[in-house]
């Protein structure tokens, strides 16, 4: 015979399962909307220049937030 206890086991267990597979799923969105976003998927069927152009921009936009962050983490908090 199941007891409270157990059904409230198993009833945690599978919140928990479902909140990995739904964090899973957000964050492999996430990262496919993004690389979308650098390799410039808007931009089909344009001219390649612009492509380009638009690929270069968006990954210099990536690294200089990153330096910024860099950059401001070493100053406020070394």
């Amino acid at each position: 015979m199941a007891t409270a206890n157990d059904d409230r086991t198993g009833e945690a267990q599978r919140i928990l399962d479902r909140a990995h597979r739904e964090s899973a799923a957000v964050a492999d969105t996430l990262l496919s909307r993004a690389a979308g976003h650098l390799k410039a998927d808007d931009a089909a069927g344009q001219d390649s220049t612009e492509v380009w152009g638009r690929r270069v921009g968006r990954t210099l936009g990536v690294i200089a937030a990153i330096a910024l962050f860099i950059n401001l983490f070493t100053h406020w908090w070394f």
